[in-house]
């Protein structure tokens, strides 16, 4: 795996201390699951929890997600430009989390749709920041040169975090209920707090973050940053690839944890859930790190195929039983799709936007169509299930997939720098 660097990454700027990596680490570690929010134990808890008097049902839940999915994508490319500019990214990290926790936490508090929506709207918007950060962050640590073995090995931790904070979560709920994963979710923002603390924000050189090779007030060449998006004609087909593969991809989990939720009960469906999401991330974190260490050899494009092509393959594997341990079965897949998709979606964007300085609100535009996609796909799947059930919805999600690997296979470019 990589490990910072000192001045090689860099140009010669100032030197990154070994710790900066291992702090690094340990914050993708804890906040992984800090940055999704509470994520798919919010379909169960709506479900199961709430019950029949609410009036939740999936279509209802549906509309709920992708209200906070809407706010948090509309928040996506505001958030990269912050991201661009600010001198203190681990502040923002911080910020980010408390806000995505608090909004979270107070769930079981308030009632009705409206408050519902609000609180993981907050969320939503808090959440946006994540991902340029811990990318703009990362670049601006170890440079150009290592970054993709660098967001490999981020992957690799975020996945192993992930994996542990489901099974922790999973064993608890099934003495606690469904209601443990906000404090455990508590206990780990407490613990990314203080590893983002670790990263020394001098350490962190502020324009290799952002993708330029000097100071903005060193006489730096910067194109607008709607210039850089709006011409950058891959850059726009990746943003409707990632829509695709969101679109697609978003809903499965989601829609295995309501089924589980009809078939065995909210206790045991918040379980077999969190088995979902181990086995899934168990995989993804071999998957990150063997595409940090061999996409600049293989290239992007076979890598991406891949991961759409599993993808597909999982929607449609989904329909073949309702079994609970084949549907877990199944949902380990996903380690191999997002995985792939997880450690490449920066790297493909610094290919696409070296030298522009708008790396981070690159980033976040893209992550605007991700973002659509991903809010889309739970009211898309929601309707599908109550108009014809869930096997149509599968085949619906396995069939935006196909989509996507068509387009990205006749369209997109091999990006990987000569």
């Amino acid at each position: 795996m990589a490990s910072l660097a000192p001045s090689a990454a860099t140009g010669g700027r100032n030197a990154r201390p070994a710790d900066a990596g291992r702090a690094l680490d340990a914050l993708n570690f804890f906040l992984a699951d800090v940055r999704d929010g509470l994520g798919p134990y919010l379909a169960i808890y709506l479900l199961a929890v709430r019950g029949p008097a609410h009036g939740w049902n999936e279509a209802t839940v549906g509309v709920v997600l992708t209200v906070a999915g809407i706010v948090g994508l509309v928040s996506q490319t505001p958030a990269g430009g912050l991201i661009d500019r600010s001198r203190n990214k681990p502040r923002i990290v911080i910020l980010a989390a408390l806000l995505v926790t608090l909004s979270s936490i107070s769930l079981p508090f308030v009632h009705g749709f409206a408050m519902v929506a609000t609180t993981q709207s907050v969320a939503a918007v808090a959440g946006a920041v994540f991902a340029p950060a811990i990318s703009a962050i990362t670049l601006g640590l170890v440079g150009p040169k290592l970054f993709s073995k660098r967001v490999g090995r981020n992957e690799a931790f975020n996945h192993a975090g992930n994996a542990v904070s489901a099974a922790l979560a999973g064993a608890l709920a099934w003495k606690f209920g469904p209601v443990v994963v906000f404090w455990l979710m508590g206990g780990l923002t407490v613990a990314s707090i203080f590893a983002a603390l670790r990263i020394r924000n001098d350490d962190i050189d502020n324009a290799v973050a952002r993708g330029l090779d000097c100071e903005p007030d060193e006489g730096c060449e910067q194109p607008g940053g709607w210039k850089v998006l709006v011409e950058n004609k891959p850059l726009l087909l990746f943003a409707v690839i990632a829509f695709l593969f969101h679109l697609a991809n978003a809903a499965m989990l989601t829609s295995v944890s309501q089924l589980l939720a009809k078939t065995v009960g909210k206790d045991s469906a918040t379980s077999l859930t969190a088995a979902c999401i181990v086995a899934a991330q168990l995989v993804m974190v071999p998957v990150a790190v063997l595409v940090g260490r061999n996409v600049d050899q293989w290239g992007r494009k076979p890598l991406f195929l891949v991961a759409f092509a599993v993808l597909a393959a999982r929607g449609a594997l989904y329909t073949l039983s309702d079994d609970p341990w084949w549907l877990v079965g199944v949902q380990a897949l996903d380690g191999v799709g997002a995985g792939i998709f997880g450690a490449l979606f920066p790297v493909v964007i610094a290919d696409l936007t070296k030298g522009t300085g708008r790396f981070n609100v690159s980033q976040g535009a893209v992550a605007t169509a991700q973002g659509l996609g991903a809010a889309l796909s739970a009211t898309l799947a929601g309707t599908i299930i109550v108009g014809g059930g869930y096997a149509a919805s599968f085949l619906t999600l396995a069939a935006v997939a196909g989509v996507g690997l068509a387009l990205y296979a006749l369209a997109m470019p091999e990006t990987k720098p000569a």
